[in-house]
């Protein structure tokens, strides 16, 4: 976890900003996190980012278009060397706050800067625990109570219960359940996890919409003015059932391969909602393993989650050319050549 001394540092490179701009990661912890500290400071713009799983070198233009005087990162674990450079040629102080593990070139990489400053809650000994999401941390930042909702849909979304839920629940009765025991069921079953899935949706959006969407948020009031009937949100709010339906339809069809240990289901199309698909069914079936391969063209990103998946995929990838994957001990990505995908297939049944 973040201690004070930390906090109290991020609150003053927030101070010192006057221009910031917030890279962040194209999810729900990502935007809420940016959200919190936006609304803040009332300063800054925010750019998500698409990329996976580093922030390239492209992103690095943003910050001079922008007029940037500060950059903070905010749930990327990884940032190119390129963007780095980038960054410092520009003479900008960068600020990264993380919850994921990095790797000693991706750390030494980074100390070469002097004016570059990292901040990550992951518990180094055990680097399966991520500790607290990133929204979480921000909202620590601050501690503004009006940013309270916020930062339980990150943390929701991000499968972590905050140790502040209790107060969420006595301020929001109607936006939580009973029974709710694990982030999973906040994600699934409450209206604050309806609004983490509405974030994460909107977030596919195109970037002026998504651009909408923020500034939306930026000036919202509350919970119960996210899905309110206004010109402000007509996009996000179309955006949502859009890809709601879409959604909808992709996981009844995935719940028909369903058998044994196992699911494995692939589809194409435009919308990539792998990792979407793949982190509701294994709360449906928590005894398999499950992997979502979404084909576009010549590359296939696959999502994967089960017990200890990560061992079963490294000893795939053992058997594939110019294959890429990693992860946590029990959810991890994968990208791999489309013309692989059936050996794909039948090597995750045969390790299952």
């Amino acid at each position: 976890m973040i201690g004070e001394k930390e906090l109290e540092e991020i609150r003053a490179h927030l101070e010192k900003a006057q221009n910031p701009v917030f890279y962040y990661d194209n999810d729900a912890d990502g935007l809420c996190s940016f959200l919190i500290l936006r609304r803040a400071s009332g300063k800054g713009k925010g750019v998500a980012v698409r990329s996976y799983p580093e922030l390239d070198e492209s992103y690095s233009r943003k910050a001079r278009e922008l007029k940037a005087d500060y950059v903070f990162v905010l749930d990327k674990p990884v940032i190119s060397a390129g963007f780095l450079k980038k960054i410092d040629e520009m003479q900008l102080p960068l600020v990264w706050i993380d919850h994921h593990p990095k790797d000693e070139n991706a750390k030494k990489e980074f100390a070469k800067y002097s004016n570059f400053y990292l901040y990550n809650s992951i518990d180094e000994v055990n680097t399966d625990n991520l500790g607290e999401p990133v929204s979480s941390i921000a909202y620590r930042v601050k501690g503004r109570k009006e940013d309270l909702w916020i930062a339980v849909a990150g943390c929701v979304a991000d499968h972590y219960l905050p140790d502040y839920i209790g107060e969420f629940e006595e301020r929001y009765p109607e936006f939580w359940g009973k029974e709710i025991k694990k982030p999973f069921d906040a994600y699934y079953k409450t209206e604050i996890g309806k609004i983490a899935i509405s974030f994460n949706f909107g977030l596919k959006d195109s970037t002026s919409h998504v651009v909408e969407m923020q500034n939306f948020l930026i000036g919202c009031k509350g919970a119960d003015c996210v899905f309110e009937e206004k010109k402000e949100n007509k996009h996000f709010r179309e955006k949502y059932n859009e890809v709601r339906k879409k959604y909808c339809e992709l996981l009844e069809r995935a719940k028909m391969n369903a058998k044994g240990k196992s699911l494995f289901f692939e589809y194409g199309g435009e919308l990539s909602i792998s990792s979407d698909l793949a982190n509701e069914l294994i709360y449906l079936y928590p005894k398999k393993y499950i992997a979502i391969a979404y084909k576009k063209g010549s590359l296939t990103n696959i999502s994967m989650r089960g017990n200890n998946v990560r061992k079963i995929l490294e000893n795939i990838l053992k058997n594939l050319e110019n294959a890429t994957g990693g992860g946590h001990k029990d959810a991890v990505g994968a990208r791999i050549r489309s013309e692989d995908l059936e050996k794909f297939k039948e090597l995750f049944y045969k390790n299952v």
